[in-house]
């Protein structure tokens, strides 16, 4: 009887897993993979292999916890592991919420048996940290170099001893832009000085040149670089055989005649059997920046990206390829997206819109997420305790079970899309009844928020929905009994947020500043086809 319990229980479980893991699967199981390897908003990927593993971060700007770290062994098939950044100081500035700003492009390395994370903020400047292994703890941030408008660092540790930093700068700070500088470093890389050297004036010929990545092969020192702009540009790639230049340059991956808008901002990987890849990201609007694989050899050396389709000696992006040679066949993984709450922690995937504060929220040992009804702000968008999570695919269904245990009225919980276009389920307190509308809002210069008709809900559990199809059409639903699904609401078209893609997750929210909150127990969230 206990076995056929358990095999019950296992065909209950497994297609739930399944459906969950091919939101967005790229490896094809034949020994090939198709673009994009992550569907989701790892923007400006930077990649380091240490010996046989291969770790990746990305931008984060505001989302808390920041700096995400993601593993895998083969190059597409890719794990969260954890978060380098914590918490995201100055404190004072990223306890509210900052849209757009925070951790700019970030590069990872590993130098004498540490992780180094160089990262910008436009508005303080460079910081490192450094780890002993990539799941951490990490050191905290230290800022070593000062300025605004600071962005994109990228180090080099030189074969005698001596150390350089490669940067941009952000136009919107620093009043200058379009330019890529190099500097030295002390060799521990805690002290970056003040004697940049320009390298190139992208204003000639590169339109906008920024997001370097700093190398050295057969003599040569490279700096790879992306050129003309995210959503159209390319990859161009200098190269010198001196530090401080002058150094040639070369277009060598585009669009061409494919469908990949802007293939550039990545990095150059070699495997542990000596092939070469270059990750970059693709513009794709609410998508956010997502993740595409290149193979890459080297021609009188310089770097040729992807297929050279048309033969102008201008790589372009592949959509299917053989996977990379790394010896050994590995497990599909994915990013994680669906959380059962059953664990005493937050899944990897969930991000707070600023700094965690104590009365957010708390995960259980109780099988649920615990989120409180603290009054943050009028308006939802610049709400810091938003919990929210990238889109993982072009197409998915992310489903939610809530319990609402409201003390006051005015108090609201729901299911969001959030970008700087907005809607929402808003299952709120209303003179202590609880009603289910549609809310959308949009961000321009200020926010303004409508609303469908509330529906009177008599249960303060239920179950909220949203589809995502193409083009980032959002469609809202919600259940009392998880079978019974019923519209609400208007087609929404996702849109994305201030230098991220659109988000999907979860709020809680009050109106009144009171000593005993009102709270939401949040049972799970999937992802689903």
């Amino acid at each position: 009887m206990k076995n056929i319990r358990i095999i019950l229980f296992l065909f209950c479980i497994i297609p739930f897993q399944k459906n969950t893991a091919q939101v967005w699967t790229p490896d094809n199981g034949d020994g090939t993979y198709t673009n994009p390897v992550i569907h989701a908003d790892y923007s400006d990927p930077d990649v380091v292999r240490v010996g046989d593993d291969y770790y990746m971060t990305a931008s984060s700007f505001n989302c808390i916890p920041g700096l995400p770290i993601l593993h895998s062994k083969d190059l597409v098939n890719w794990k969260i592991i954890g978060h380098a950044l914590v918490k995201q100081p100055p404190f004072e500035t990223y306890d509210r919420v900052q849209h757009g700003n925070g951790v700019w492009a970030p590069s990872i390395t590993f130098n004498k048996n540490e992780f180094y994370i160089y990262y910008p903020d436009p508005d303080f400047g460079i910081y490192m940290i450094k780890a002993k292994k990539a799941e951490g703890p990490w050191s905290e941030p230290l800022l070593v170099k000062a300025g605004k408008g600071l962005i994109d660092p990228s180090p080099l540790w030189d074969t005698d001893g001596k150390a350089y930093l490669t940067h941009a700068f952000a136009g919107s700070r620093a009043q200058i832009k379009s330019l890529l500088v190099v500097c030295t470093m002390n060799p521990e890389g805690t002290v970056v000085n003040n004697d940049e050297v320009m390298v190139i004036d992208g204003h000639k010929g590169e339109e906008t040149i920024e997001g370097p990545k700093f190398y050295k092969r057969n003599g040569y020192y490279y700096i790879f670089a992306p050129a003309g702009g995210v959503p159209t540009g390319w990859q161009t790639v200098l190269r010198s055989k001196n530090v401080f230049g002058p150094y040639e340059k070369k277009k060598v991956l585009e669009q061409g005649s494919t469908k990949i808008n802007g293939p550039h901002q990545g990095v150059w990987v070699t495997t542990q059997t000596g092939e070469d890849w270059f990750f970059h990201f693709q513009d794709k609007e609410a998508y956010g920046r997502i993740v595409h694989l290149q193979p890459m050899k080297w021609v009188n050396d310089w770097p040729v990206m992807g297929e050279d389709f048309d033969k102008n000696g201008i790589g372009e992006p592949v959509t299917t390829y053989r996977k990379p040679n790394v010896v050994k066949k590995y497990q599909i993984e994915v990013p994680a997206t669906s959380d059962e709450f059953n664990e005493p922690k937050l899944g990897l995937q969930w991000q707070w819109q600023a700094n965690k504060q104590i009365n957010f929220g708390f995960p259980t040992s109780l099988g649920y997420l615990n989120l409180f009804c603290n009054t943050s702000t009028t308006s939802i968008f610049n709400a810091p305790n938003l919990l929210l999570q990238k889109f993982p695919a072009e197409e998915f269904t992310a489903t939610t079970k809530l319990t609402f245990n409201s003390r006051l009225k005015g108090e609201s919980t729901g299911l969001i899309i959030m970008g700087l276009d907005y809607s929402f389920l808003c299952f709120k307190n209303v003179d202590g009844k609880l009603y289910l509308n549609q809310k959308t809002g949009t961000f321009d210069k200020t926010v303004s928020e409508t609303g469908t008709k509330p529906v009177l809900i008599e249960n303060n559990t239920i179950y909220l929905r949203v589809q995502i199809k193409k083009d980032g059409m959002c469609s809202f639903f919600y259940s009392l009994d998880d079978k019974n699904y019923q519209s609400i609401g208007n087609e929404f078209k996702s849109r994305e947020g201030r230098w991220i893609g659109a988000k999907v997750g979860l709020f809680a929210l009050g109106e009144e500043i009171k000593n005993d909150s009102g709270n939401v127990e949040v049972d799970w969230f999937r992802i689903t086809k």
